[in-house]
């Protein structure tokens, strides 16, 4: 959406700006370890385990701290388990929360507290989910011609793509998500992160900046958790309102 910025991308551009390596590095290795306990070591044979070894590598994860995410997560002692919570927050946006935990009820309740102090509320099972879909999401190193860029990836058979502020986002179906990097790499593009991602199917505008700053810091409270992997929203904020509620 042309002059908008949705929230994965409002993100993005905040992680490069704190880059807060350790907690990046702790939600990586919690990543790889619920990969490896819920299909095995072997990141040949499962799909999770080579997308968040990617990602480690894209973070500059040690290797030390990725192998030892990987024999934590095969270890007979391993009690993480994935949690997934869905709910409303200002404004009405849907969100969608992954969390990684050994206290499913500790994290559940505070994650709903976290709701309802920004004035939203925890939901029921496919209350939200309904309007997010399971994709692979690649962004691209985008060009000075970034049209170029576009016509070159349709041709190369990438139907779902879209530009932002900070490059082209590619959206596959998960299971394809290394076979695409791959073939992307292959074909010269500079590929800058690749994730498993919530596509939200509909946006939330919020055009009023002390709405849209409210929402982000709700936001912000989930991704600070250390439970909470990953936050999914369907917000959608006007660049020039963005731009008034960094200053």
């Amino acid at each position: 959406m042309s002059g908008h910025s949705h929230y994965a991308t409002i993100h993005r551009q905040k992680e490069l700006k704190d880059a807060q390596k350790g907690q990046i590095f702790s939600k990586l290795a919690k990543e790889i370890a619920i990969a490896v306990t819920s299909g095995g070591p072997d990141p040949n044979s499962n799909f999770k385990l080579r997308v968040a070894m990617d990602r480690a590598r894209a973070a500059n994860m040690p290797k030390d701290n990725v192998e030892r995410a990987i024999s934590s997560g095969s270890s007979s002692a391993a009690n993480l388990e994935e949690a997934t919570y869905e709910g409303f927050g200002p404004s009405g946006i849907a969100v969608m929360v992954s969390a990684a935990t050994d206290n499913r009820n500790r994290t559940g309740q505070e994650v709903k507290n976290l709701f309802e102090r920004a004035g939203g509320r925890l939901a029921g099972p496919g209350s939200v989910s309904f309007n997010f879909e399971n994709k692979g999401l690649l962004v691209i190193e985008k060009i000075a011609e970034a049209e170029t860029q576009m016509l070159a990836l349709i041709d190369m058979g990438v139907e779902d793509i879209e530009e932002t502020d900070d490059g082209i986002e590619v959206y596959v179906l998960p299971d394809k998500l290394t076979e695409t990097r791959k073939k992307l790499q292959d074909g010269g593009f500079s590929i800058t992160s690749t994730e498993l991602f919530m596509k939200p199917k509909s946006l939330q505008t919020i055009s009023d900046p002390s709405e849209a700053k409210r929402a982000l810091n709700f936001l912000e409270s989930l991704e600070e958790h250390e439970d909470v992997q990953k936050v999914y929203a369907n917000l959608d904020i006007p660049d020039a309102v963005v731009s008034q509620v960094s200053q």
